[in-house]
């Protein structure tokens, strides 16, 4: 027997095997998996033709007889068979391959439902075998039927039991993948379904993959309770992809903005000045409201919101109310729009009293307080400004909260009125007598009274003899023999002092006062006592580069020693602490000035010396040597006094 050219017979499979029986032989035909370098997961087998020996030898006997080397055949030789049956051979293989799909790992392919089993779907995709897929991945599919076309992927070749496994969830998620970014670079609208909550956003399903919806891309407008989205179906717009970890961020609010946007446009377009239009309280503020004008925001100001005075925009207006609001201004491109409420209404200036007068007496409400003053409405939407000066007569500035508080109800007199530019201020002192009308009766000239001190200038004290009356203490005033430099070594604030009126002029509404006038003056006596010439014992309390303090047995007494009228008769000057006597050599009662000497006392002493030596020797005729050495003594005292 041997090997016919041409093939005719009945080929079935065993297994992977190929068997191919023809009328006078069989073939037995052995799969070789063959690796493919360009696709190294792609599997190619090529089958191996197994015939009998004897075959075999025969062939290659009828095939290579009477050859020469030249021309033998070798792919023959090496196939064992000729060239018609290898062309034969090479076709069935060609539809062989023709019958069946090339698959990829990463193809999609479309496949049909031929059997659906308790756990999974038997799906043809046009392969030598059938694949499987777990119904688990059906589950948003309940209606999944025989006939159903499924997109799936190899996900295995061959398990165990040499089945072909497909996966229809990651042929979705690669369709998926696909789809979100052809959306993201087109911009389209998506239909997702938002899944569930997690932190900081929701998680949403978006044509089988789980994108993340932020917070703040949920609206535009906070959103407090998030719960509230889960199970909905809504639009969004693929605004981030990060290839790398598959993630897909989605917003809702872009779409809103861009029909936000839009709106805006065609309404800031009809705006004008003066328009009243109707919105929605979007955000309210402590300076002010935000109003939705239908995808436009306007302001109103606080001052804006009604003529009374508003402490805080939610004492008029609170979240989500609906109100009638009057454009007041916009700028060049209408993105800042300023509003206003009160506008709508008279202003109350234009109904307050025609009658209203200065010097009439009103009474209101205290709205503000502050340290300058307080603004108190006499009239809805009316305010008086009652400056802290006009709330008492006394000259001391204080706080207007020392006098009166917010909520307080008091009257006041109009000091001025200004209809036009509706400015009113009022004073609160005025409804009490003046303390200054009978100042000259209260307070005469020369009379004495008690008086606190309030504060210090370094000029003198301000003394306050009662509630809006103060008097001035020059420095000068306060002690007949102290020298103060400042006010404060003399007394401190709170004291009481004895004083005498020693001025006062009531238009000026000036006094002064005198505190060392209600003694007598010491320097009186010491003018005396202290007269040029007279010598005195005294203690050197201080010593500097001029000279030295010398304190007298009155205390009130201080006198000055230049530094050279210190010198003692020894030579030597007199130190601190030292007493010795000394001679006034100039006093001045005005200016409380007295300078002493103690180097004059005994220079006075020489020259008187020198005076009585000179008369007692004119009667002589003749001097003797005695007198000469008696006029070298005394020379020498006087110029050692000098």
């Amino acid at each position: 027997m041997y090997l016919r050219r041409a093939f005719f017979g009945v080929g079935f499979l065993l297994g992977s095997s190929l068997i191919v029986i023809t009328y006078n032989d069989f073939l037995f035909l052995e799969p070789i998996k063959v690796e493919n370098n360009r696709s190294p997961q792609k599997k190619e087998y090529k089958f191996c033709f197994f015939m009998s020996e004897m075959t075999t030898k025969k062939e290659e006997l009828l095939l290579n007889q009477n050859v020469t080397p030249e021309n033998f055949d070798w792919d023959s030789f090496e196939s064992g068979l000729d060239a018609e049956a290898r062309k034969e051979k090479s076709d069935l293989e060609e539809i062989y391959k023709g019958s069946l799909n090339d698959l990829e790992d990463d193809d999609v392919l479309v496949g049909k439902v031929v059997r659906i089993t308790d756990k999974e779907a038997i799906v043809d995709i046009n392969f030598k075998s059938e694949g499987v897929i777990s119904l688990n991945e059906f589950r948003y599919n309940s209606d999944l039927k025989v006939g159903d076309e499924v997109e799936v992927v190899v996900d295995k070749r061959e398990d165990k039991t040499g089945q072909l496994q497909l996966s229809h969830r990651k042929a979705r998620t690669l369709k998926a993948w696909e789809k979100v970014n052809e959306l993201h670079d087109t911009g389209e609208v998506v239909i997702g379904f938002v899944k569930s909550r997690t932190k900081g956003g929701m998680i949403v399903d978006v044509h089988g993959i789980e994108a993340f919806l932020p917070g703040s891309q949920i609206d535009v407008k906070p959103i407090k309770d998030y719960d509230q989205y889960v199970g909905k179906t809504m639009e969004f717009k693929v605004v981030k992809i990060n290839p790398e970890f598959k993630n897909v961020v989605v917003s809702h609010k872009a779409l809103i903005e861009a029909d936000i946007a839009d709106q805006k446009k065609e309404i800031i377009s009809q705006l004008e000045k003066g328009q009243v239009l109707e919105g929605t309280v979007k955000n309210i503020t402590s300076y002010g409201v935000f109003i939705d004008l239908g995808g436009v925001d306007g302001l109103i100001h606080i001052t804006d919101l009604s003529w009374s005075r508003v402490n805080h925009p939610s004492e008029v207006l609170e979240d989500g109310q609906t109100v009638k609001v009057v454009i007041l201004d916009f700028d060049d491109e209408k993105t800042r729009i300023q509003l206003g409420m009160k506008q709508l209404e008279a202003h109350p200036w234009d109904s307050i009293d025609a009658n209203l007068k200065v010097g009439d007496r009103v009474k209101g409400k205290v709205v503000v307080l502050a340290d300058y003053g307080a603004f108190v409405e006499i009239a809805p939407g009316v305010e008086g400004l009652v400056h802290v000066s006009e709330m008492s007569w006394s000259t001391h500035l204080r706080s207007a909260g020392d006098f009166i508080k917010v909520g307080d109800e008091i009257e006041a007199e109009i000091l001025t009125l200004d209809k036009e530019d509706r400015k009113i201020s009022l004073g609160i002192k005025q409804l009490s007598q003046d303390p200054w009308e009978n100042i000259e009766v209260k307070y005469p000239i020369g009379s004495q009274h008690r008086g606190k001190v309030r504060n210090f200038t370094n000029f003198g004290v301000f003394v306050e003899l009662e509630e809006g009356i103060d008097g001035l203490i020059y420095i000068s005033d306060l002690s007949w023999t102290k020298k103060i430099k400042h006010p404060s070594e003399f007394c401190d604030v709170g004291d009481i002092l004895e004083i005498v009126v020693l001025e006062l002029d009531k238009e000026a509404r000036r006094i002064s006062l005198g505190h060392k006038q209600l003694s007598e003056n010491p320097w009186d006596t010491f003018e005396t006592k202290y007269a040029e010439g007279t010598i005195h014992s005294g203690l050197v309390t201080e010593i500097f580069d001029k000279g030295a303090q010398v304190q007298f047995e009155d205390e009130e007494i201080e006198a000055f020693c230049p530094s050279r009228l210190l010198e003692k008769e020894d030579g030597n000057k007199i130190k601190v602490n030292e007493k010795a006597d000394f001679k006034v050599i100039e006093f001045n009662k005005e200016f409380k000035r007295v300078v002493v000497s103690h180097t004059g006392i005994f220079r006075d002493e020489e020259k008187k010396n020198v005076k009585e030596t000179k008369s007692s020797g004119a009667g002589e005729e003749k001097t003797t040597l005695g007198d000469i050495g008696a006029l070298a003594d005394l020379k020498k005292k006087m110029e050692k006094g000098k």
